[in-house]
């Protein structure tokens, strides 16, 4: 195989932060309130304003509050998990690497005594029939490191007594979510619209707001993931008060995103976005030229973080090792090439590529990326996938 001829216009395939939305210039960042106080009104201002642009486009019923909380995605869904559970048993899917860091944190730092695993290898999903909607299920929606998601909000209980909390950081803006049936819900400004790091979002339905009102976690509450304070919500952090100083330059950046997800059609335009990104990698793999998909079956595959396996008779006699060198040689021959940059898979799940299809990435880059890939893994191999 040639080397290709063309190559993406943005080489920026990474998982997070992921690429900027088209057309992004540094010149949309000139009304930031650098130098003012995130206190003052108008600063104030574009905090609300990022929330109700947010609930917006993704459809948000008007009584669930919205926050900007720090610590990415992270930092927010930890102070969801520190501020609500301990009331009931949970039930805590654990399909890659995030659910199986909230599970550890469940079980090994708030040391909750009733907790139920419910594990699946990389590229599946655990039986969703055997989820007890009596106790409090923690899962998120879109795996990130394993390119599953969940398939739709169908196996989630209608008369649920306990919350349901949903880390959405992968498929916020890129899915639908089941609102009414989601009690907790996270992302980061760094994913789907391609925001700066540092600041999470999180969504608190009425349950949700109920529970933090009547109950005082058993633990110490560390300040920022302090929801409430004398058994009373804060109230503030839902207003534009954030617990603490975000970067008025990222909330500028944050808001372009939005004001682009709407010009362009909101939600239903940035799905679509996503599924014609989806739909060139699915392409290659069905051309059978020395890649595969980590989740086989499409009704559970993710059109954002997309993860795929190297399927060529070179790599297959290799242990796990031998196949991430081959990834290795791979991302560090298409990043020299300027075609690819941070596309290798997650530290802890099999060796593979993970390339971002989210909606600020251009179809036609990722077509001119599909051949790179094929022809960086020829060069690597030695020989053609089919030879």
């Amino acid at each position: 195989m040639r080397e290709p001829s063309i190559r993406p216009a943005n080489p920026c395939f990474g998982s997070g932060p992921t690429a900027k939305r088209p057309g992004w210039t540094t010149s949309v960042l000139e009304g930031a309130l650098v130098g003012r106080s995130h206190r003052a009104s108008e600063a104030k201002a574009k905090l609300v304003e990022i929330c109700e642009r947010s609930r917006r486009v993704l459809g948000i019923p008007a009584d669930y509050r919205i926050g900007i909380l720090p610590g990415s995605d992270t930092g927010a869904f930890e102070a969801a998990m520190w501020s609500l559970l301990g009331d009931r048993g949970v039930d805590c899917l654990a399909f890659e690497s995030f659910g199986e860091g909230w599970l550890q944190d469940i079980e090994t730092e708030l040391r909750l005594a009733d907790v139920r695993a419910l594990r699946a290898p990389y590229g599946e999903l655990p039986d969703l029939g055997a989820v007890d909607f009596d106790r409090d299920v923690v899962f998120c929606w879109n795996g990130t490191t394993s390119g599953v998601r969940v398939p739709d909000g169908e196996w989630i209980a209608e008369d649920r007594r306990g919350l349901t909390l949903c880390d959405a950081t992968s498929a916020a803006f890129a899915m639908e979510l089941p609102w009414r049936k989601l009690d907790v819900v996270t992302w980061s400004w760094q994913k789907v619209l391609g925001g700066e790091a540092q600041h999470g979002m999180l969504v608190l339905s009425p349950r949700a707001v109920e529970r933090l009102s009547s109950r005082r976690p058993p633990w110490p509450v560390p300040k920022v993931f302090r929801l409430a304070s004398k058994g009373k919500l804060a109230e503030g952090i839902f207003k534009g008060e954030t617990i603490n100083t975000p970067s008025m330059l990222a909330v500028e950046d944050a808001l372009d995103g939005l004001r682009w997800a709407e010009a362009i059609g909101g939600l239903p335009a940035l799905a679509e976005r996503c599924r014609r990104n989806l739909a060139v990698l699915e392409r290659l793999v069905e051309e059978r030229r020395g890649f595969d998909f980590l989740a086989r079956r499409p009704e559970i595959r993710s059109p954002t973080s997309v993860c795929l396996t190297i399927d060529h008779p070179a790599v297959a006699p290799l242990d796990e090792e031998g196949r991430r060198k081959i990834v290795g040689a791979i991302t560090k021959f298409l990043a020299e090439e300027k075609v690819a940059y941070d596309i290798g898979a997650y530290r802890d799940a099999p060796a593979g590529l993970r390339i971002w299809c989210g909606a600020t990435v251009e179809t036609a880059d990722l077509e001119a990326l599909a051949p790179w890939l094929r022809f960086a893994l020829e060069t690597v191999a030695g020989r053609p996938a089919d030879a």
